[in-house]
């Protein structure tokens, strides 16, 4: 993004552990420190505003736990989208029309506390696979060699009789 390679100086790199955690896992010092650090470093807002987005998501998200009543996910919703107009940085606004664009899956996950995680996990082992496999001349054999790499070990438990 910046034509070079994050520095120390950099208050992005300076700050990526702590950028990535979680509001609730850092320590008031480390919260302060940070967010001193990077309105000194960062003059225009942008990774800040980018960080509280991500927060906002992070709690809209959380309520899937809670089995949160629809008004409260409305409300986190609508604080979400409101901190991404407002905070009219590019990357944010990207992000607010990515989540309403998969809001109908999100809102499902949110309800049901379901997801998908499972057969994508499934789907990549099997591209990983076929493209390692690729090159067998026999068609059966690459196809064992997805199956073999796919398989989940079962933990043999004895018989009951």
């Amino acid at each position: 993004m910046l034509g070079r390679r994050g520095t120390t100086r950099d208050p992005a790199r300076a700050n990526r552990r702590r950028l990535l955690r979680a509001r609730e896992r850092l320590t008031t010092g480390q919260f302060h420190r940070m967010w001193e650090e990077i309105q000194q470093q960062e003059a225009t807002g942008e990774l800040l505003a980018a960080w509280i987005a991500k927060e906002e998501l992070r709690y809209l998200l959380s309520l899937a736990r809670q089995h949160a009543p629809r008004s409260e996910i409305s409300n986190r919703l609508f604080a979400f989208y409101d901190w991404c107009a407002r905070a009219d940085v590019p990357e944010v606004t990207t992000l607010a029309r990515t989540i309403e664009a998969w809001w109908p899956q999100i809102l499902a996950f949110i309800d049901t506390g379901i997801t998908n995680a499972r057969t994508e996990s499934t789907n990549r082992m099997v591209k990983d696979a076929a493209r390692i496999a690729f090159g067998f001349r026999n068609l059966e054999n690459q196809r064992r060699r997805v199956r073999l790499h796919c398989k989940r070990t079962i933990t043999s438990q004895p018989l009951r009789g």
